[in-house]
């Protein structure tokens, strides 16, 4: 089992590192959002799984050939009131390591869902006070501010915001293609999305994979709702919204904005070719034996 968690501890590696810099730099991603955001979080999950997985099964290695015996065998003997004796030190320290690891992972993954929730319910609260609702479009909010802006609050009881300067500065087919973005993030749950890398970036800052996986998921997600609004609106009309809202920038954040807008403009204005067929059904394999292989390796009698 050494030889197990030597692979796994590899793979683990890989992922969180090299494989998640190449994939932040690739310029595919912007044929096939969709595809990509699947090999991401399998990037992640299966990092995640082979990390802790290396350290398990390391750490039990003493005790039998597969984890799911050396397991029975832990199982027995705690139950007997006992302790393994083959469990030296060196063995118990991985084992121990790897449960720290996700124990660590996992709390920063709740305190982060839990302090998104209360923050987005402090944020509906004052929606309900000062903003009102728009009359053209359920669940639509207008606050009474000059500057372009537009957002949704996902959730329970999601609302979609714009400001009275959004109103100002478009027709009603930008506002409509304004929505038509923000909805998408709504329903495909892009905030869903995003927490797992925000937590795993949080629990290992020092790694810069971790780093790039988050800023190339939030380019994605971006991407994916401008493509469904594309669909449903005329493209000019969200390529005037994106101007719109995008000159609102904050000049402090300026430079960076305005590039990545102007990135968004152009793939709106001339999208890019679909991915051939064989390629896209490629991804999602890759995707799915990113998270299978270790699996199969931790859990194979």
């Amino acid at each position: 089992m050494q030889l197990t968690a030597l692979g796994l501890g590899l793979l683990g590696v890989l992922l969180a590192e090299p494989v998640s810099r190449v994939l932040s730099r690739a310029s595919w991603p912007g044929r096939d959002p969709v595809g990509a955001l699947l090999l991401w979080q399998a990037v992640g999950l299966g990092g995640g799984i082979s990390l802790f997985g290396a350290g398990l099964a390391y750490g039990l290695s003493p005790l039998g050939d597969s984890l799911p015996a050396a397991t029975g065998v832990l199982v027995r003997s705690l139950a007997a009131g006992g302790f393994p004796r083959a469990l030296d030190p060196l063995h118990l320290g991985a084992l121990l390591i790897a449960l720290g690891v996700l124990l660590r992972l996992l709390s920063v993954l709740v305190i982060t869902t839990v302090r998104t929730l209360r923050t987005r319910r402090r944020h509906r609260d004052l929606l309900d006070v000062l903003a009102t609702p728009w009359p053209f479009a359920s669940g639509t909010r207008v606050l009474d501010h000059p500057v372009p802006v537009a957002y949704c609050l996902p959730g329970r009881g999601s609302r979609l915001v714009v400001s009275a300067g959004v109103l100002d500065a478009l027709d009603t087919a930008g506002v409509v293609a304004v929505l038509a973005h923000e909805r998408a993030h709504l329903r495909e749950r892009h905030d869903l999305v995003v927490l797992p890398f925000v937590a795993w970036g949080a629990t290992a800052p020092f790694v810069r994979g971790m780093v790039c996986a988050q800023l190339a998921v939030a380019r994605l997600i971006e991407m994916r709702a401008d493509d469904v609004a594309r669909k449903l609106c005329d493209p000019t009309e969200l390529v005037t919204a994106l101007k719109a809202i995008g000159g609102s920038a904050p000049a402090a954040a300026l430079t960076s904005f305005s590039a990545a807008l102007e990135a968004r403009i152009d793939r709106v204005t001339c999208p890019p070719p679909p991915l051939p067929a064989a390629l896209h059904w490629l991804i999602r394999a890759v995707a799915l034996a990113l998270v299978a292989v270790p699996l199969w390796l931790l859990l194979a009698p």
